[in-house]
Formats: C-alpha cells, sequence, structure tokens
C-alpha cells in the first residue's frame, strides 16, 4: 500500500473557496487501476500565520500505481485548472509520500 499526501497552507478566510474547488472537481481517480480512496482533510488553523493546514490523501495498492497516475490524462485534466486558484494558498502544496510497512 502507498499512501499519496499533499498539504496546503490554505489563506484564513479562503477555507470554504477552497473546498468547494476540491468538492466541485472530477478527479477522474476511480479510472485508476491500483487506487483505492480518496479523502480531503482539514487540518487546524493557525491564526498567527493567518492559514488553515488542509491534506489530500489518497490510498493506493503500490507507489507504481500512485506513479501511473501522475503520468495519466486523468491526472493531467483533474489539474487542468490548478493554477487558477493560487490566491487561496499561501505557498505551494507540500508532496509526501509513504510506503505501508505495518497496517490492518
Amino acid at each position: 500500500m502507498f499512501i499519496a499526501m499533499n498539504r496546503f497552507k490554505v489563506k484564513a478566510g479562503k477555507e470554504a473557496e477552497f473546498e468547494a474547488v476540491w468538492k466541485g472537481r472530477d478527479s477522474r481517480l476511480s479510472e485508476m487501476a491500483g487506487f483505492r480512496s480518496f479523502h480531503l482533510l482539514q487540518g487546524p488553523a493557525d491564526a498567527e500565520a493567518g492559514i488553515t493546514l488542509y491534506a489530500s490523501h489518497t490510498v493506493w495498492e503500490s507507489r507504481e500505481h500512485f506513479l501511473a497516475w501522475t503520468k495519466s490524462e486523468q491526472f493531467r485534466e483533474a489539474h487542468r485548472n490548478a493554477g487558477g486558484n493560487k490566491d487561496l494558498y499561501a505557498g505551494p502544496p507540500q508532496f509526501e509520500g509513504f510506503a505501508a510497512v505495518e497496517g490492518a
């Protein structure tokens, strides 16, 4: 199992707009071999920094399945308009990938 996460620092006051973008997009993840699940997670707000932390979380059968997604037409279509929402973010997303060592 491989878990792919992107961490987003969303500007304070832009949370609802950020969530609407994610809820309204057609990711086409379900078309991909090896895809298991997706979650958009909201973390804590940092009033001092003026951000709320979010993470997109996808679970794949393997790292190879995830890499195939990143090279797919579905990936290109899902991310086609990503640059149009830069005003929502306090910096670029941070990717983190994890291979499962143990799990239930």
